[in-house]
Order: C-alpha cells, then structure tokens, then sequence
C-alpha cells in the first residue's frame, strides 16, 4: 500500500505510476514536470516547462516501447538499443558509442545500464524539496550506480548526484556519457548555442553516413568547423530540417563545463552545467533531417549535447587506444553533479556557474 502523502501544489513526487508499462516517478513543482522512466535505466524521458507547456527533451518517431512486450527480430548490438531508445536523457555506462568486446564482454551500443530496470526509493518528500534514488547494477560490468534527483521548490534547475562504484579486483575502463537529446522548440533554426569561448571543436574521423556534411577529423577552435566543400560553418547557429545532414562532432579542451541553447525567438532555453574535470568532452549528436535508412527514415529533427568522459562514438575499445577511457581502479568510487533546466532570457550568454546560474553580457 502506497500511503505517500498527496499535495496538490508545491514540490511534489510519486513513485507509484506506470507509463506503457514501465514503473515510472514524476517529480514537479509550480514551475517544471519531469518524468523518468525507474524501469528502463531511470531515463529521463520528460523535462516540461509549466509555463510555456514545453517539453524540451526529443522523442524519437517510435517513443517508448516496453522490452517485456517486444522480441527484437535480431541480436545486432546496436539495433537491440535503437529499437528501444525512446530519445529524452540516458546515463550512458559501461561503453558510450559502437558496440565493442572489452575483456571478453561484448558491449552493445550504448549498453548497458540504460536498457535495464533501475530499483529506486524516494528520500525526501515535502512542500520545499522531494529527492528521490535511483539505482543499478552493470549487466556485463562490475558496475555500480546510484543517480539521485532533487528539485526544489520556485526553481527550474534539476540537481543530479551520480555516483559509479568498481565492484571489481581489478581495474577497468569504461565511457560515461550522459546522453541528453533535445527537440523543437528548443532546436530550431532560431536557435544559438552558447559555450565556453575557450573551447575546441573535433569533428568524427570518418562520415557517419552518405548526408554528413562535416569535414572529417577537422579540429579548430570555437565556433567555427570546416563542411566537406571547404566552407566554414558557425557551430553556434542550428541548421533547420531542410538541411537534411547527420554529423557528429565533439567540443574539448573547455575550460569550464556548461553549455546553453536558447531559441530566440520566445527566448526558452535549456542549460546544463556539469564538472569538466570528469567529463572533458561534450558530444554533439548533430541529427538536422538526415538519418535515412534505419532507425531515422529521415523523421528526426534533433540534437545532442552529451557531456562525456572520452573521445569518441567510435566506443569503449576506441577509447582505450586513444587513452581517453575513464579508468576506476579496484573498489573506487567517483561522484559527479550536473545541474540541468530551463530558463528564459534575451543577451548574449558569456558564462554559466555550478549551479546554472546564467550571466549575460552587459
């Protein structure tokens, strides 16, 4: 019996909702909804702002799909994820990127904690503030991992405290990427994403299919990348949908880890800060109208922003040759927090602190 107290303004949580059958917590204020999906890798599937009714995280075509209820036609490493990834934010452990086998573990795409149910609990539950716990065990890893989400009461700002643990005798290494995708009306071609000025752009060493426009393997400072034609492109600016490429780049050598992407248009935003000490890189997943073939068909209109400990999609194996793979030695345990939310706010954005405080430009 679930005797969880019920409010009807104010901070407010619950843990005792399915979505399409999957165990599902909602947490909510006056101001945000967020939703997150306890049965498969605790996802945050929902990130809504109240006041301009707006989800900002991207769906996929084909949305949630209960594992329980669907045999994959195969065992491919990647298509076993994409044939659930329902878009929104992952927690991306033990290997983010292309399937890979590392110490005889074979490592799909993306795998594997993500694709799995995550027990949770919830630790505070008042008008002020509710938190709640989520946590899992790796399938294939000695892995352990806890994900902690607060919200506070009149703010916008979703406070995340991870924690990975090697339950093994032996060192390993592993890619932790948080994978955050966002959609319309946050990615439009109004749009302007702000980062560090002290940043360096890697594009992927290869095309990531025939609509890729970027040059391969260009490096250059911030903001601006080199397309396949010679011409440079200015990274802060979003394509729109008619410019039908799929590319995927990397921002590196930062020397503070945030980022923030407003459309200007109705002046919403989304923010995230993260500590770049853990996560020295942030994937950018640059999905404008292309993506033909499977699982796209050319439907998504999308970005990712992904902050992540290593380089590059190529996944785990890559990442340990290029020494970029996070390293945890026996027993030890790693913490990070990212802060994350909406804001609204017409300027020039120069910096974002810890806590998403965002300073514009006089």
């Amino acid at each position: 019996m679930n005797y969880q107290e019920e409010r009807s303004s104010d901070c407010r949580i619950s843990d005792a909702w399915t979505y399409k059958g999957l165990k599902t917590v909602i947490l909510e204020n006056n101001l945000i909804q967020v939703i997150v999906l306890a049965d498969k890798g605790a996802d945050i599937y929902s990130f809504i702002d109240k006041e301009t009714d707006t989800d900002v995280l991207w769906k996929t075509p084909w949305g949630v799909r209960d594992p329980k209820k669907t045999v994959p036609p195969t065992g491919d490493p990647a298509s076993v994820w994409l044939d659930f990834y329902e878009g929104g934010w992952q927690t991306v452990l033990p290997n983010g990127g292309y399937p890979g086998n590392v110490n005889g573990a074979d490592l799909g795409l993306h795998s594997d904690v993500n694709n799995i149910p995550w027990e949770c609990s919830i630790l505070v539950d008042s008008p002020e503030k509710v938190s709640v716990i989520f946590s899992a065990k790796s399938i294939r890893y000695p892995l352990n991992i806890e994900r902690k989400l607060t919200l506070n009461n009149h703010s916008k700002i979703l406070e995340i405290e991870q924690t990975i643990h090697n339950d093994g005798e032996e060192t390993i290494d592993v890619v932790w990427l948080e994978h955050i995708a966002l959609g319309e009306p946050i990615i439009s071609e109004n749009s302007t994403l702000y980062l560090p000025e002290k940043s360096t752009i890697l594009t992927h060493p290869d095309d990531v299919e025939a609509s890729s426009k970027l040059n391969p393997d260009f490096k250059g400072p911030w903001p601006y990348a080199e397309l396949k034609n010679g011409n440079k492109i200015d990274f802060r600016k979003i394509p729109p949908k008619k410019d039908r490429s799929l590319d995927m780049a990397y921002i590196s050598e930062m020397d503070k880890g945030w980022y923030a992407i407003r459309n200007n248009k109705n002046n919403l935003g989304w923010v995230v800060s993260y500590p770049e000490e853990i996560f020295k890189y942030l994937w950018y997943w640059r999905n404008f109208g292309g993506g033909y073939g499977y699982p796209f068909y050319g439907r998504s209109y999308n970005a990712g922003l992904e902050p992540c400990t290593s380089y590059n999609n190529n996944g785990l194996e890559e990442s340990i040759k290029n020494g970029t793979s996070l390293k945890l030695e026996p027993k030890e345990t790693i913490k990070a927090k990212i802060n994350a939310g909406i804001f609204s706010g017409s300027g020039k954005i120069i910096d974002v602190d810890e806590n998403c405080n965002i300073i514009f430009e006089d």
